[in-house]
């Protein structure tokens, strides 16, 4: 590996609006992100139950049925 071209290596925290917080390597010292798998949807499993609700939704409006 040749000398003084590549960049330092760090153990960056990584700090979701969520409030997780995690450690892993990267060339910046701090990284600040929108999601992680905390909160993501398809980590927590909401993306199963919002695509079955759209589902349903699409049959009661196909065949007029009406929501109780």
């Amino acid at each position: 590996m040749k000398q003084g071209i590549h960049p330092e290596y760090y153990q960056a925290k990584v700090v979701c609006n969520c409030g997780n917080e995690f450690v892993t390597g990267s060339t910046k010292e701090n990284i600040r992100v929108e999601i992680c798998s905390k909160c993501h949807s398809f980590y927590t499993g909401q993306q199963k139950a919002a695509a079955a609700r759209g589902a349903i939704d699409k049959f009661n409006r196909r065949y007029g049925l009406k929501q109780n």
